[in-house]
């Protein structure tokens, strides 16, 4: 049977960046002691990380001075252990988009409820956002060196983004990326979203800042008549925990409370 080191070598000569204890140890005659030592040296080394109990991430020789492993690489493999639905979302989909202008020390998950801890181990740092409402479309599975893995699309990383912009550092962080992103907006990934995103206020927002950004009228048009199918009311533009919307003069009913600069 082979060594930790041959393991290794193996996954990584198969594109395969993580393993799991359980997959190990069906590969290995040592006794389960004896495996447990040798992992915690390799994690010692920095060769692997320890990302969740009994799941590690391997670090080759081409990542050792970042310590991290881009997320692609293994969050299919790291998903399918924590048997959870994912996609990759927010600023980590973007940049999948094009919309590389925020630069990020993080990857972004959005995952289904329950909660998940947030990963921080070594330069590995994952933030799990959750949802109750898992996306009938607007998934998209991208293929990498390491086989498939989910993103958002991105429609519904414009509109993610907008939804949590209080955990992610407010709308303005965030502009820029969101002006990105419309160069690669389709009306059919609108028309997607719209047949099951939930989210009133949050569409009114969005279309909001589609007209700001100077979107095109077919983006921007569905938006307004399915709001107008039924009763919308006003919503302030950025959330606020004791403040209110008050009077708007804008279609969307979007009350302006913050000034929006973005940095592109």
């Amino acid at each position: 049977m082979m060594t930790l080191s041959d393991y290794i070598n193996q996954r990584l000569s198969y594109e395969e960046y993580a393993f799991s204890l359980d997959e190990l140890q069906s590969n290995s005659n040592k006794s389960e002691t004896a495996i447990a030592r040798e992992l915690s040296r390799y994690v010692e080394k920095g060769d692997i990380v320890s990302l969740r109990k009994g799941f590690y991430l391997i670090i080759p020789p081409r990542y050792s001075t970042s310590g991290q492993v881009p997320i692609q690489l293994y969050a299919k493999k790291l998903f399918n252990y924590l048997n959870r639905n994912y996609y990759l979302g927010f600023y980590s989909a973007a940049k999948f988009h094009g919309a590389s202008h925020q630069q990020i020390q993080r990857d972004y998950v959005m995952i289904e409820q329950p909660k998940l801890y947030d990963i921080k181990k070594d330069a590995v740092h994952i933030n799990f956002i959750t949802t109750v409402k898992w996306p009938k479309k607007n998934i998209i599975k991208k293929t990498g060196d390491a086989g498939f893995f989910n993103i958002s699309s991105p429609a519904l990383t414009a509109i993610d983004l907008i939804h949590h912009q209080t955990k992610l550092g407010g709308l303005n962080r965030m502009l820029a990326v969101l002006e990105e992103l419309l160069e690669v907006i389709t009306k059919k990934d609108i028309e997607d979203l719209l047949s099951w995103y939930p989210y009133k206020s949050t569409w009114q927002r969005f279309g909001f800042l589609l007209e700001e950004l100077d979107a095109d009228t077919h983006l921007t048009q569905p938006v307004l008549e399915q709001l107008q199918q039924t009763s919308y009311y006003p919503v302030l533009l950025s959330p606020r925990s004791k403040q209110k919307a008050g009077a708007v003069n804008n279609v969307w009913k979007v009350d302006i409370n913050i000034k929006l600069e973005s940095d592109l």
